[in-house]
């Protein structure tokens, strides 16, 4: 995902892409463990999708409490 198209999420929204690009992680980790896919793009998509969703909550924070 890109970051423009993250900035545009809301709060709730931002959560719930956290949570589900974790259990998406959580999934493909294992089933490459287990030798079912090959996945190692995709999992390093969604490690980076995951920390451009972190960074953007980390930047909201501090935007609200530098005000």
């Amino acid at each position: 995902m890109k970051a423009e198209k993250i900035r545009e999420l809301g709060e709730a929204e931002l959560a719930a892409q956290l949570k589900e690009g974790a259990e998406k992680m959580f999934r493909l980790k294992f089933q490459m463990k287990m030798g079912q896919t090959d996945g190692v793009k995709n999992y390093r998509m969604l490690r980076k999708d995951r920390a451009r969703v972190l960074t953007e909550l980390t930047a909201r924070k501090a935007k609200e409490a530098s005000k």
